[in-house]
């Protein structure tokens, strides 16, 4: 879709003013990002990473890191899953990726989070970007998975340059985190080769906890 030829240029004055209030009303919410927190730190370990961040970090990892794709990828629709697949972290707060019984409970509420604050939106983009953010849950594409390996990538980068960031904290094995992980090979083996030697290295390094004897 090129500029000035949606669903507002087709139609009245009016419906269009309301098209813009609605999209300027979740421009609005969407700015609630900026004040979620995150487990993994900044590379310099100074400080917690907030979504707003994490989520430009990985628009710009995709587009570097496209080349990288396993299968041959739409990279305008990469960029949209990985710029919004954590608004609904507005209502749901951050869930540690590697706690599983929580993130298996946060997924309701996720979906219900994805209907409310995408549903500010005019209809046709509501559906749209419910349906990317499902498709990337879900990692049933290529686009999908490449989309969810660089997801998984960029934390492991900052706590391994953090000196192991939230790892040592929330007590995580580097066997956790290479089957949390793992999924990455789906989207780009040579990505996961890079993750694993991350681990490896935080392994031999003690950033990793060591896993409890029996």
């Amino acid at each position: 879709m090129t500029a000035g030829t949606g669903p507002a240029a087709e139609g009245d004055e009016a419906t269009a003013g309301a098209r813009l209030q609605a999209q300027v009303r979740f421009l609005l919410e969407i700015d609630r990002v900026k004040q979620v927190v995150r487990h993994n730190p900044l590379a310099d370990g100074s400080r917690r990473e907030n979504d707003a961040e994490h989520m430009w970090h990985l628009t710009v990892a995709a587009l570097v890191l496209a080349e990288h794709a396993d299968e041959p990828v739409d990279l305008l629709r990469v960029l949209t899953m990985v710029a919004i697949h954590d608004v609904v972290e507005i209502d749901t707060g951050d869930v540690l990726v590697y706690d599983t019984e929580a993130r298996r409970g946060a997924v309701v509420a996720e979906r219900a989070a994805a209907e409310r604050i995408f549903g500010l939106l005019p209809p046709d983009q509501a559906d749209g970007l419910r349906a990317l953010r499902a498709e990337f849950e879900a990692r049933q594409s290529p686009d999908a998975r490449f989309a969810a390996t660089v997801d998984r990538l960029q934390p492991l980068l900052l706590n391994l340059a953090a000196g192991g960031g939230a790892w040592p904290v929330e007590g995580i094995t580097a066997a956790q985190a290479r089957a949390t992980n793992a999924h990455m090979a789906g989207g780009s083996a040579r990505l996961w080769a890079l993750a694993q030697d991350m681990i490896s290295a935080a392994e031999a390094a003690g950033m990793l906890v060591a896993p409890a004897d029996g």
